[in-house]
């Protein structure tokens, strides 16, 4: 067993971690900065693009890149696994059995899909028409099932309850199947489902009245408050439970011919019980300082904090520039100025060729960055060529180093317009 102390300690090398690093680096101006990043990956995927690598778009291998190219130069990269951190003494253990000693601490360790929330899941993904988009181990099978649906099948698309990674992603991925359906001439000979234990389709109103609109121009039947609770592969077939309203409780055991899943996820093992985490795991945070609620030195962004926005990477490009400044006014012995708003985007894929561009700050304020170009509620070829072109150059080129000024959304935006 060893011990290292650094004066920046970041847990977790996905889109936060990086981007925290980096801008942190740029700030320090040619400065010695001693920052380290802990993550045992050695690969580095950009999620956003599993929708469309589940959808025949893109191919996998354009998601990921080896993670030791991204860590930033000047930063040591521990790879090793968090097992538990240590609020009062400043040390993050490691799986190794290693101590890394802090001065400040940013957590983002992101989520772990869980599988075995979902009875029989584990066994059924990757055959029988079981597949998630969530995972790169499973998201290439996704389209082989979509090409195997046939007229008379039977597909359903589940969303697991919240907080999970991109909330829209179980519904773009069935609107790109349906339009697959559609364009082989099958569309109405097939059945297809959207079941999600929430009760609606999305949770901006603005947003989930246009998206009903879509399920229903594809006939997509909207099983809400629907949660699935088991899966049997070997039988294709799915049960749900109703999760409220007047058959509470009740279980639904349907056949399926092809089932798209999305896991529940939770936080990684070492920050449930921790001191720095609620019940669920999550760390406990500001929701605008993102400094943590009882440990000053202490910061939290991405997946695996408080924060109550929808987690996905566009969320981590506007809280890495927050924490970044607040860790040097903390350092410099100065208030905490950065703010995060609870800004929010998911490019809502309608069809293959069409993005509804889904932007929101806390409230459900709808604060779309290019209103004029495309209207936010509606499917723009314009932001599918933004979705699939501008965002995976945005962030491999421009997130990741460190940069932080971009088009800023419309704060004023009239939604009634």
């Amino acid at each position: 067993m060893s011990e290292r102390h650094h004066k920046i300690v970041i847990i977790g090398a996905g889109a936060a971690g990086i981007s925290v690093a980096a801008s942190l680096m740029r700030h320090a101006e040619g400065k010695s900065l001693d920052i380290v990043i802990i993550d045992p990956a050695q690969t580095h995927y950009y999620q956003p693009e599993f929708t469309l690598v589940g959808g025949g778009v893109v191919k996998l291998d354009k998601t990921r890149r080896p993670m030791k190219g991204l860590i930033p130069d000047g930063v040591p990269w521990i790879q090793q696994t968090a097992s538990a951190i240590d609020p009062d003494s400043q040390r993050v253990s490691l799986q190794n059995g290693d101590i890394v000693a802090y001065d400040y601490l940013v957590v983002c360790p992101g989520l772990v899909l869980d599988y075995d929330a979902i009875e029989g899941l584990r066994q059924a993904l990757g055959k029988n028409g079981v597949c998630s988009n969530y995972s790169p181990d499973y998201v290439e099978y996704t389209w082989q099932c979509i090409q195997a649906l046939k007229a008379g099948d039977k597909a359903f698309f589940s969303q697991a309850p919240l907080p999970i990674k991109c909330p829209g992603a179980p519904q773009k991925i069935a609107y790109l199947a349906a339009d697959h359906l559609r364009r082989q001439g099958i569309l109405a000979d097939c059945e297809l489902h959207f079941t999600s234990p929430g009760p609606s389709m999305f949770g901006v109103p603005y947003f989930a009245k246009a998206l009903v609109e879509v399920a229903d121009g594809y006939g997509i039947h909207k099983d809400l408050l629907h949660k699935l609770v088991k899966v049997d592969g070997e039988a294709k077939k799915a049960t749900f439970e109703i999760v409220d309203g007047e058959h509470k409780g009740e279980l639904k055991e349907l056949e399926f011919d092809m089932l798209h899943v999305a896991p529940h996820q939770t936080t990684p093992a070492f920050l449930h019980g921790s001191a720095i985490s609620n019940e669920a795991g999550f760390v406990e945070v500001d929701q605008h300082s993102l400094q943590h609620v009882k440990y000053p030195n202490i910061f939290s962004l991405g997946d695996a904090c408080t924060t109550p926005n929808s987690k996905t990477a566009a969320a981590v490009r506007k809280q890495s520039p927050v924490v970044v400044q607040n860790i040097k006014s903390l350092i410099a012995g100065e208030s905490l100025v950065g703010r995060y708003n609870g800004y929010g985007s998911c490019p809502l894929t309608t069809a293959r060729g069409k993005v509804m561009m889904a932007e929101f700050i806390y409230g459900g304020k709808v604060t779309p960055t290019l209103p004029y170009i495309a209207k936010p509620n509606v499917g723009s070829a314009i932001m599918w060529q933004v979705k699939t072109k501008f965002l995976p150059l945005l962030y491999w080129n421009y997130m990741l180093k460190g940069y932080e000024k971009f088009i800023e959304p419309q704060y004023d935006y009239d939604i009634e317009e």
